[in-house]
């Protein structure tokens, strides 16, 4: 297990100039937290959230998506390097909302990693199969393979992260049991493992439906780093009761 926890926003296609107020209240009320906090507010709130919260800021912001190129005739796409031009120090990438709804396939997933790392951004890179996929009992094939394909080797020696988001489980309300959380997490432990070394032990996520009732449960888990949050990072009082649910998990486990 890393050293901190990390508890990570995604806002998606929310948010205007007057949710800064929220950003501003997950920062003050998390200000003492031995948490490692993020949020990835749409592009559009990007810079004015970065500037909001200032350079001394204990709260990453993040892009939701990259381009993989450094620039060009790429209409409606923005690069690594304009993220972190606007405050950006991560960057979420292989969404299932992105693989899914964009059709962006692994090989696309992993160049964008790429390029990220070269602008000097962190990769928070989601995995996950569909319900279809699961009642299949493939599960393990699909994980195992979105990593190895996903992954660049460009990550070796650098700041990565990667989240669990079983895709049946995304704004459904719907959570993985206990121990389909611990047998995913096993899985992807193994495989970075092979892949990267036993020493490179990247912050590993769940996401997926992660609320403030249930978020403590998820956490306490067997090899889960953290969580990605979607809905309940929009208020920061609910996201504020995630945050701070986070160091008490982690006593408790170390």
């Amino acid at each position: 297990m890393t050293s901190h926890t990390l508890i990570a926003g995604n806002w998606k296609m929310n948010g205007l100039l007057s949710s800064l107020d929220e950003a501003r209240a997950i920062a003050e009320g998390s200000s003492d937290s031995v948490v490692k906090i993020a949020v990835f507010p749409p592009f559009t709130l990007l810079h004015a959230m970065s500037e909001a919260l200032g350079p001394d800021s204990h709260i990453l912001l993040g892009g939701q998506d990259c381009h993989h190129e450094d620039n060009g005739a790429y209409t409606g796409d923005v690069s690594a390097a304009q993220l972190l031009d606007a405050g950006a120090r991560m960057v979420l990438l292989g969404h299932s909302e992105r693989r899914h709804g964009h059709k962006e396939a692994c090989e696309l997933v992993a160049l964008k990693a790429r390029a990220a790392v070269k602008a000097g951004l962190e990769p928070l890179i989601c995995v996950g199969e569909t319900l279809e996929q699961r009642k299949e009992g493939l599960t393990h094939a699909v994980l195992s393979k979105q990593l190895r394909d996903s992954l660049p080797d460009d990550l070796i020696g650098k700041a990565f992260h990667v989240s669990y988001e079983p895709v049946w489980a995304i704004g459904t309300g719907m959570i993985a049991t206990d121990d389909q959380i611990i047998d995913a997490f096993a899985l992807i432990r193994r495989v970075i493992s092979e892949r990267f070394g036993d020493e490179f032990k990247p912050h590993l996520l769940y996401g997926g439906s992660v609320k403030p009732d249930n978020a403590a449960e998820v956490l306490r888990l067997e090899g889960v780093g953290g969580a990605l949050v979607g809905g309940a990072s929009l208020k920061a009082a609910d996201f504020l009761k995630i945050i701070h649910s986070a160091p008490l998990v982690h006593e408790l486990k170390s």
